[in-house]
C-alpha cells in the first residue's frame, strides 16, 4: 500500500510542478522576475549558461533538499523531491533540448509537436513582459481550430 501512496505522491507532485510552472511563468517570470527571465527570451543563440537556468538550479536545489529531507525514514519529503526532479528531467527535454535545440539531436516530424514549437518560439519573438505569454498560445490555438 505504501509504493502505491509514494507512487501517488510523484504524480500528484509532477502535475503539481506544471501548474506551478505555468503560474510561476505568468505572473512571476513576466512580472517581477523579467529582468532574470528576459535572458531566456533572447534573439541570439543559446549560450551554454543564462541568467534564467538559475530558476532551474533553485528547483534542483529544492528537490535535492527534500530528498535529503525525506530518506532518513522515506517519509513524504523523499517522494515530493523525486517528482520535483521528474518533472525536472521532463521540463529539460522537452523545453531545452526540444522546443530550445539546445542540443541539437532532437528531430521530429510529428505536426503537434512542430506546432508546439513554433508557438513557442512565437512567446520568444517577444522582448517584453505581456502579451508574450498568451501571444503564442493564441498561434498554437488557432492551428488546431480550438478558441
Amino acid at each position: 500500500m505504501h509504493i502505491l501512496i509514494n507512487i501517488a505522491i510523484i504524480l500528484l507532485t509532477i502535475a503539481g510542478m506544471e501548474a506551478l510552472s505555468w503560474a510561476i511563468h505568468k505572473y512571476l517570470f513576466h512580472g517581477p522576475l523579467w529582468f532574470i527571465h528576459k535572458t531566456h527570451h533572447g534573439h541570439s543563440k543559446h549560450k551554454w549558461f543564462e541568467l534564467n537556468d538559475v530558476f532551474s538550479i533553485l528547483f534542483a536545489a529544492l528537490s535535492l533538499w527534500l530528498m535529503w529531507a525525506g530518506h532518513f525514514t522515506l517519509d513524504y519529503r523523499l517522494w515530493i523531491g523525486v517528482g520535483i526532479s521528474i518533472y525536472g528531467l521532463i521540463y529539460f527535454i522537452f523545453h531545452d533540448w526540444f522546443i530550445h535545440n539546445r542540443f541539437k539531436s532532437f528531430k521530429t516530424n510529428n505536426p503537434y509537436l512542430l506546432s508546439i514549437r513554433r508557438a513557442h518560439k512565437i512567446h520568444h519573438k517577444s522582448m517584453e513582459k505581456w502579451p508574450s505569454e498568451e501571444f503564442g498560445l493564441l498561434i498554437a490555438s488557432k492551428k488546431y481550430g480550438k478558441k
